[in-house]
């Protein structure tokens, strides 16, 4: 029998990491050929090119499809997702995969999980039946139902995608791939990450032996036309918290034009600050950075998940991450300066918390990787009347 092809699909620069140690697996895996397809923003240079990275790390890029439609409004989100489909579903035709996994909730995903679906490859849903807000929780939920199976991050994810009528059978509860790397990055020496940031960020330089912030805040899409003001209260809070602090870029959403743009004119009207802003980092890199530090403050998912398995303290700001599952790290915050500064003053002084396996053990790579090498394929999707 020849080997399973299986293709998967990343499409930015989260979705790497949410499947980094799967695609480990799966490349040993001598019953397994691995294709891995990149497309929108894990080409761009602002957005550090996951695509260079993931050569880097060893994994065959069999295709770069340039689909991202420049722009910081919510019509190149859909347009974005548009060109998705119509240079994946030729690909698709050419390379006749088994299977595609696609990742999580990105709205590029939505175009691989179109052109899956109608091309009749069986589909694999990675991090189905989580809540959270804006439009990615509507984009997760309808790429499950394009989805043929469902790779989830715990019990209540499986118990969700029940209700929404997916087949149990067809789910499997593995932990998150993400919280994988969150265990592994522990154990990197912290003299490395400061080599890092030394050598690729900007602004003043941030001693790591020290107390430190890390702040990573992307836009809301549903009022995105705030992404700028919000930004700048963020990074007021952290020039009155009074303590160092790494910035990240944003991932690319409607609104983070925006919000790039008020990262740069902070820098340039504080440039004393003891600030470095980053465009990215490895990804083991940037979790042992977040293991040791003070508190991460904005609205990235990575606040309640790896941050929970790693005990990081975390104020997560807005709408963004609303209904996600969480550990008790996470303190949740409207945009409001002075409590976003109350809070994130007593998260400073909480310290560290116990270590949350809410989304997993640090061993899911493992778990779906077999799951993907092993499942019967000719199973057909079908409505679960429970």
């Amino acid at each position: 029998m020849s080997n399973r092809r299986v293709c998967v699909a990343i499409t930015a620069r989260p979705s790497y990491s949410r499947i980094r140690a799967a695609l480990q697996v799966l490349r040993a895996s001598s019953e397994v050929d691995l294709q891995v397809l990149c497309s929108a923003s894990a080409l761009l240079d602002r957005y550090g090119r996951i695509v260079d990275l993931i050569r880097e790390d060893g994994f065959d890029v069999i295709e770069e499809l340039y689909t991202f439609v420049e722009g910081n409004e919510p019509i190149n989100m859909a347009l974005t997702t548009a060109n998705t489909i119509q240079h994946t579903a030729p690909l698709f035709k050419r390379i006749d995969p088994d299977c595609v996994v696609t990742v999580a909730d990105r709205y590029e995903t939505l175009g691989t999980a179109v052109s899956a679906a109608y091309l009749g490859i069986p589909l694999i849903h990675v991090q189905g039946g989580e809540l959270s807000g804006n439009i990615d929780e509507r984009v997760r939920h309808a790429v499950t139902k394009l989805s043929d199976f469902h790779l989830v991050s715990n019990e209540h994810a499986r118990e969700r995608l029940i209700r929404m009528g997916e087949q149990p059978k067809s789910i499997h509860v593995t932990g998150c791939p993400s919280v994988d790397l969150a265990r592994e990055a522990i154990e990197i020496p912290l003299q490395r990450v400061q080599e890092t940031i030394d050598s690729l960020g900007v602004g003043e330089p941030v001693h790591l032996r020290d107390k430190y912030l890390v702040v990573l805040q992307h836009p809301e899409t549903d009022s995105f036309e705030q992404s700028y003001e919000r930004m700048r209260m963020t990074l007021n809070v952290v020039q009155k918290a009074g303590l160092p602090a790494l910035v990240f870029w944003p991932n690319v959403d409607a609104g983070s034009d925006a919000t790039s743009k008020a990262i740069r004119v902070f820098r340039e009207a504080h440039p004393t600050s003891p600030i470095r802003y980053m465009k990215n980092l490895e990804g083991h890199v940037f979790l042992r950075l977040l293991a040791d530090a003070q508190c991460l403050i904005g609205n990235s998912s990575v606040g309640v998940r790896e941050s929970g398995y790693l005990g990081t303290p975390v104020i997560n700001i807005g709408d963004r991450q609303i209904g996600r599952d969480r550990s008790e790290n996470t303190v949740d915050c409207g945009w409001d300066e002075t409590k976003i500064l109350d809070n994130v003053m007593r998260q400073m002084a909480a310290g560290k918390y116990a270590r949350s396996t809410l989304y997993g053990d640090g061993h899911a790579g493992r778990h779906i990787g077999e799951i993907i090498r092993t499942i019967d394929l000719r199973k057909r999707k079908r409505f679960y009347e429970s």
